[in-house]
Formats: structure tokens, sequence, C-alpha cells
């Protein structure tokens, strides 16, 4: 897993590159809503929680030069920007196939009513699937559907379950534009890419297995010396599974200076960056 920080005050940042391009790319652009005056929506308030872009700004990024010549496109668009969504799917050199639909659920399987929406309460996001130049799914997406139903995360993250998805049913290597998250495999992009960039946005408890059972402790007080180690203990479980530096610290509401700490305890860290 390799990262690069995306800096917005460049209008045209570059982008990975590798002998022969991506062959997959996922992106999920910091879109910005407006409203028909063209100004910031006042209803849009979690503007805060990561930096967006204009809809100019966003297809003027050269993903047509960091694609392979035959490559597929994972796009995420809000329902209200879904013209917007294929614009810049086209802009950025791809031809528009079909869509993977996020059903949000609740933990009893309903369906998540958090959503915002003038005219509809949204449940659902979509992904635009894109093709540039000639090439097939692979053969699991033959009996892949063309949905998810998971829980939701922080505000704005995407359920993992799109990687596994996407690596069945699509070839490697693999482009993750505004990542969020390390992911093992995956070339990520973007300002929140990094192992150790602290999380932007509120965290749903509960998904994925919730919250670590450890002890709740201050800021700045200190664990006692057997729960020191036992702490340590099921942190490094986490971590060696795969789990990055600030996912534990959200997850157990520890800071990521204690996890480090912590994670030392029992090894090495990870070089910063991988996964």
């Amino acid at each position: 897993m390799t990262t690069t920080p995306l800096r917005p005050e460049n209008p045209a940042p570059e982008l990975p590159e590798i002998d022969g391009g991506f062959k997959t790319i996922l992106a999920d652009p910091p879109w910005r809503f407006s409203n028909r005056t063209g100004k910031v929506a006042p209803e849009h308030r979690r503007l805060d929680r990561y930096s967006t872009m204009d809809l100019e700004a966003i297809k003027a990024l050269p993903v047509a030069d960091a694609a392979a010549k035959d490559a597929h496109l994972y796009l995420w668009v809000p329902n209200a920007l879904l013209p917007e969504g294929l614009a810049v799917m086209e802009a950025w050199g791809f031809r528009y196939v079909s869509n993977i639909v996020w059903a949000k659920r609740r933990k009893d399987g309903g369906p998540d009513g958090r959503g915002v929406g003038f005219y509809f309460r949204n449940v659902s996001e979509l992904i635009l699937f894109g093709v540039r130049g000639s090439m097939r799914t692979l053969a699991p997406a033959r009996s892949q559907v063309n949905m998810l139903e998971t829980r939701k995360r922080e505000h704005s993250r995407k359920p993992d379950e799109q990687y596994p998805l996407i690596e069945s049913c699509s070839p490697g290597p693999y482009l993750e534009m505004f990542a969020r998250h390390p992911r093992k495999g995956w070339t990520g992009w973007g300002d929140e890419s990094d192992d150790e960039v602290a999380p932007r946005g509120q965290v749903h408890r509960g998904y994925g297995g919730g919250a670590f059972d450890v002890p709740r402790v201050a800021p700045h007080a200190r664990l006692t010396g057997e729960e020191r180690q036992l702490v340590a203990k099921m942190l490094r479980e986490q971590y060696d599974g795969g789990s990055s530096i600030r996912e534990i610290s959200v997850q157990s509401g520890y800071s990521i200076q204690r996890v480090r700490t912590l994670l030392k305890l029992t090894g090495d860290l990870r070089p910063a960056g991988r996964h």
C-alpha cells in the first residue's frame, strides 16, 4: 500500500503512475453541494468533515493518464449529483455501463433513515461503473448482484465490503482516489490516505464489531501494569490482523499516540503509509 497526499491548493495534482497504468480505479470524490445560486448549499453543514472540490476541479484530474488502456472505474456519487457523476466519468475517459447500489441498513436490517435529502430521505448511494477500452469483468462478477447492504460508519466513509467485491470482479493493479484508509494491495491517493492521519467525521459504533472492550481511561491517565500488557496484546491482535493505527484508535477510544505506545510493547510497527 502506497499513499500520495492530495493538496487541495493544487488544481491538478499528480496521480500515482505505474507501468501500463492502473487496471481498476476506485474514486470517492469530495463532491461540493450547491444551491440554485451556485453557492454552497446552507443545508449541507457537513463540509467541515472533509475538504471539498467543485465539479470542474474533479473533472480536471488527470485520471486518463493514470489508467490503463483497458480499465474499470468505480465512481461513488450522491443521488442528487448523478448527472455530475456521469460528466466526471466521461471527462476521465470512461463510458458508463452499470451501477452498484449501497443500501444503508440499521442493526436490525431495516433501512437506515438517518440520511438527508430535499425530496426523499436517502437510504442508498450509488457506485457508477465505467469501462475504458474493452475489458469484461472477471468470472465472479457473473453471479455478483449489484447491491451492497451494510451499516454506516464515519460520515462519508464507504463500506469495506466494496473492496472484496471490486477485487473479485476487476483485475489489478488497483488505485483508490481520495482514499481515507490504507488497503493492502492498493495504491492510495488522498488527504487522509496515510495510516496515522486522524480521521474526520462521526463514527457509527457497532459496525464491524464495534468498539474494543478495553478499559476507559482519561487522556493523560495511565493504565496499570497488568492492564497495560493485556490491552497491548488485544490491540496487537487487531493490528496484526490488518487494522490501521487510526482504526484501532477510533474503535478503542484511545489516542493515536497511546495506541502506538501500546503496540510498541508487543513488537514493531509497520512503516507509515503501509498496511
